[in-house]
């Protein structure tokens, strides 16, 4: 077995920053979601995933990958979403065991008002604190290893979020 390779400080410090800042920023697009319009941050993943898809409307899979939740939590929210108006299921035509998430006038209403507050605090909490080199370097150094676990995450089957 090889010897564990343990953080340094700056590498500790590294890791822990990365870490709470993404919990306490993701708690608070969250709240911010609740709180503004009734939904949570993974409703209105759900809803811009399928507001940027052609037509509007994703197969339930397809949804999984890019909203960021697992299967089994993306079929009770998509449940919600439909009790609440915002999003329709449809059934797929070329796969009867298929079926479609699609976008309601209601849903995009919701995600048009939603939008720009989400953006805003995105700015504030992520993007406007870092500079444009930094934004750079963390895609570039980042991308890799996330394109490696989206990968084990399929293979494995695995959810990368809950």
């Amino acid at each position: 077995m090889p010897e564990t390779r343990w953080l340094d400080d700056t590498e500790q410090r590294t890791w822990r920053t990365l870490l709470r800042h993404q919990v306490y920023v993701l708690d608070r697009l969250d709240s911010e979601m609740a709180a503004g319009f009734g939904i949570s941050l993974a409703d209105y993943e759900i809803l811009v995933q399928l507001s940027e898809a052609p037509e509007q409307r994703l197969r339930m899979a397809e949804l999984a990958d890019g909203a960021l939740v697992s299967r089994s939590r993306l079929t009770h929210r998509v449940d919600a979403l439909v009790a609440a108006g915002m999003v329709k299921r449809q059934p797929c035509p070329t796969d009867r065991r298929g079926t479609y998430a699609v976008l309601t006038g209601e849903g995009q209403a919701l995600l048009d008002r939603a939008a720009p507050v989400h953006v805003e605090s995105v700015r504030r909490f992520v993007i406007d604190p870092m500079r444009r080199s930094t934004q750079k370097a963390l895609v570039d150094d980042l991308s890799p290893v996330l394109a490696e676990l989206q990968r084990d995450q399929l293979a494995t089957g695995c959810p990368a979020a809950s």
